[in-house]
């Protein structure tokens, strides 16, 4: 049986807080059924863990997803849609700008850019942040 050592992990897994997380849900996981990937040498499940990321038998990114994944509350399913492609209208006219009912248009297309500056000069804050009123 050869020892586990910190120096030995610390080569796979750089940073010491993260050794300690992935090694304790590894030996969690073996508590709980999982298939260990060296000789168990009567050794118990943290000492197993960490000869597993010591030897290269376990893969830290592995390790790290599924942690990442059991510590999840919700996980967000992709499901595909009851309607991928909404329905097409019957109406197969395709309308135009500014070829459209003239009598439908709005003042919108009349507007011209420096009426549109204008108006948007007249809605920005006065005190030049775009914070709104509950940010003052």
């Amino acid at each position: 049986m050869a020892r586990v050592t910190v120096e030995d992990c610390i080569e796979k897994v750089s940073n010491r807080f993260e050794l300690v997380l992935l090694a304790s849900h590894r030996a969690r996981m073996i508590s709980a059924g999982a298939q260990i990937a060296v000789a168990r040498d009567n050794d118990k499940n943290p000492v197993v863990a960490l000869r597993e990321i010591g030897d290269n038998k376990i893969a830290p990114d592995d390790l790290r997803e599924d942690f990442i994944h059991s510590m999840q509350k919700y996980v967000e399913v992709d499901e595909p849609e009851a309607e991928a492609v909404p329905m097409l209208s019957s109406d197969t006219r395709m309308p135009v700008l500014g070829q459209d009912d003239q009598s439908t248009d709005t003042t919108i297309d009349k507007m011209t850019e420096e009426e549109l500056l204008r108006r948007m000069a007249s809605q920005a804050p006065s005190d030049g942040s775009n914070a709104g009123p509950r940010a003052r």
